[in-house]
Order: C-alpha cells, then sequence, then structure tokens
C-alpha cells in the first residue's frame, strides 16, 4: 500500500442495538444499552454527557477497539464487529484517526518519526512516509519542529503532532476523545479550529467527545448520552 492510494473520503457508521457490558469483581455494567446509531459519511457529531454515560465506550466500539457483547457495527455497510483482532488493526491503522485527551506520542521519537508510525506499520516506503510526515507537520501548523522530541514541544504543539499522525493516512473517519482537555483556553480554541478545519476540508466523518459544551455547539450535530443511552441528538 502507498499513501497515494489512501484517498480522502468520508465512512458511514451506523450502529444496531449495540450493547456493551463488563464484568468487574462480579458485578455486571452496562456501558452501552442498545444504542441505535446513523452517521452519513461526512457527518461531523459531538458526544456528550456526563462522566460514566458509555461516551468513551461508544468511540471505542466504533473504533474496533473493542467489540460490542451484542448488536452490530457498520463501517461502509461492512460489519467490523465480527473482524478477527489482525483485521481489525489493519483497519483502524488505514481508516480510522483517534485523538485522544493524552496524545500517547512516543518520547524518545522526534515529532516527524511520531507522525510517520501508522504509514510505517502499514509497510509503505519510508521515503513516501516521510514525505507525507511533512506535510502533515506543516498543515498543522509545526513546519522546523520536526526534530523535536514531545518533551521539547508545548502541551499544545504536542496534540497538533497527535493530530497530524491522526491524519497521515487520509482515514475516512476521525474519533476524537476530549483533545483539548488538557490544554489552556486559547491553545483549546487554536486546536479545535485546526481540527475543525481539516475534517472539514477532507469530508471526514468524526464524532468528537467532550465535557466542552460550547465546543459540543461548533460542531453542526451533537448527540447526549446518559446511562448508556442516546437520550438526545440536535443540530446547531
Amino acid at each position: 500500500m502507498s499513501l497515494k492510494s489512501v484517498q480522502p473520503g468520508s465512512l458511514g457508521v451506523a450502529l444496531r442495538n449495540v450493547h456493551k457490558t463488563y464484568i468487574i469483581e462480579s458485578q455486571k455494567i452496562e456501558a452501552l444499552r442498545g444504542i441505535n446509531l446513523a452517521l452519513p459519511q461526512g457527518t461531523a457529531v459531538s458526544v456528550t454527557g456526563k462522566s460514566g454515560a458509555g461516551k468513551s465506550t461508544l468511540l471505542q466500539i466504533i473504533g474496533t477497539l473493542d467489540q460490542p457483547s451484542m448488536g452490530k457495527v457498520l463501517l461502509n455497510g461492512s460489519d467490523v464487529s465480527t473482524m478477527s483482532d489482525s483485521a481489525a488493526s489493519t483497519f483502524r491503522n488505514c481508516s480510522i484517526g483517534f485523538v485522544f485527551q493524552m496524545n500517547n506520542l512516543l518520547p524518545e521519537f522526534s515529532a516527524l518519526e511520531n507522525v510517520m508510525m501508522p504509514g510505517l506499520i502499514a509497510g509503505t516506503s519510508r521515503r513516501v512516509v516521510k514525505e507525507r510526515a511533512v506535510e502533515m507537520l506543516a498543515a498543522v501548523g509545526l513546519s522546523g519542529r520536526e526534530n523535536h522530541r514531545p518533551g521539547e514541544l508545548s502541551g499544545g504543539e504536542q496534540q497538533r503532532v497527535a493530530i497530524a499522525r491522526a491524519l497521515l493516512m487520509s482515514p475516512p473517519l476521525i474519533l476524537a476523545d476530549e483533545p483539548t482537555g488538557n490544554l489552556d483556553q486559547k491553545t483549546s480554541l487554536a486546536i479545535q479550529d485546526l481540527l475543525l478545519e481539516l475534517c472539514h476540508e477532507n469530508k471526514m466523518t468524526m464524532l468528537l467527545v467532550t465535557h466542552d459544551l460550547e465546543l459540543a455547539r461548533r460542531l453542526p450535530e451533537q448527540i447526549v448520552m446518559e446511562d448508556g443511552r442516546i437520550i438526545d441528538r440536535g443540530t446547531s
């Protein structure tokens, strides 16, 4: 696979009666209770709700990081909930970009090397991956910072590296979990602007989990969760 074969685009998401139950110390925890959700390609949606409402579990299920206890998860019509671990890993690397509150950058590697990781994992030539990574760092305003390690970057710059890494493979789906939760207000707004702009330009489907209601309202659609269920869905 070459990076050029990964075309920018969107990915439709559909959940059908999705449940997720955890057993913790012999106690059953119902994290998701019959989620039905359809997101057409190119939809940008925020997900809000109190802690424990099931927001992060929803992203993990859609992102194939976990499997539902019941129900189907369809991405562009394919049921990813039945994928093997190996197939799911390959699918995630090429089709889903993750942006978390904790940026999960590897401290021993430079910004450039961190951004290159998804392409190298996919088996793309190092030269092609490096060219694309340099482009993505420029797109997030970090030209000239390629050789800096995470410890030499500010919190906002680290999150920009994480966004560049998430977008390296031009994934059709972006899943963001509190992507600006650890940042000051000014830096948070800049990262919000950047993420929304890049997703809009590339027509990506995006789900963004946040406790920040102002950020939630910046997205065209908003979902509210409570006790493992979707209780409201509206538009800005």
